[in-house]
């Protein structure tokens, strides 16, 4: 990438950065103004002067598998959060930032457990649905036809009901597979025409 050209990121960052933190009487007085008029202006400002608190937020988990921009996103929506829920119970000025922070912190490591906790699911699933596809194809050489679902759950030391729903993506998968090579097959299938077209005319010239 040409270092001279900024990023999404960096554009992001540039843009938060233009809004840093208010002095304490413009916060308090800001706050006030939320309390009373709930979500307006008031209330905006104060999340547009606390997106930095979110920025820093998505970066310091840079390295946690989740992009940085949905991380961002979390923060954000964090932060409109925060900001209302302190400006509603009457919240003073000095511990605003401080409040936004933890709220922030709590939001996108719930993100960040949510992501990983989707990615090992989808690993143990990846994984369950090899050993049943091995098992199925051994179990069929074995026995000649195949297997039942009880008998792979012998064999695997699976409850029935995991085999079944494993079986279910496992099919799923398959077929998808399966109908992924259509377009191929019948290209071939229309190639072997030809090629058997070409050889009768040849037959015949000959």
């Amino acid at each position: 990438m040409d270092p001279g050209v900024d990023t999404a990121l960096d554009s992001l960052a540039a843009q938060v950065r233009t809004r840093p933190p208010l002095p304490l009487e413009e916060v308090a007085d800001l706050l006030e103004r939320a309390r009373r008029e709930g979500a307006g202006e008031a209330s905006t400002t104060l999340v547009e002067h606390h997106l930095g608190v979110a920025l820093d937020a998505a970066l310091a988990r840079a390295d946690s598998g989740v992009d940085v921009g949905d991380l961002y996103q979390e923060a954000s929506i964090a932060v409109v959060t925060a900001v209302g829920e302190y400006a509603a119970r009457g919240g003073d000025a000095a511990g605003l930032r401080a409040y936004v922070r933890r709220v922030v912190d709590l939001f996108v490591d719930a993100a960040v457990e949510r992501e990983e906790t989707e990615r090992r699911t989808a690993e143990a699933l990846v994984s369950d649905s090899r050993l049943l596809d091995l098992a199925e194809v051994e179990m069929g050489r074995q026995l000649g036809r195949d297997p039942t679902a009880l008998e792979l759950a012998a064999v695997l030391d699976w409850p029935l009901e995991r085999v079944s729903v494993i079986g279910d993506l496992l099919a799923e998968a398959r077929a998808r597979n399966d109908a992924s090579l259509v377009p191929f097959l019948d290209d071939i299938d229309e190639l072997e025409e030809l090629d058997d077209d070409g050889d009768e005319e040849d037959r015949r010239q000959a």
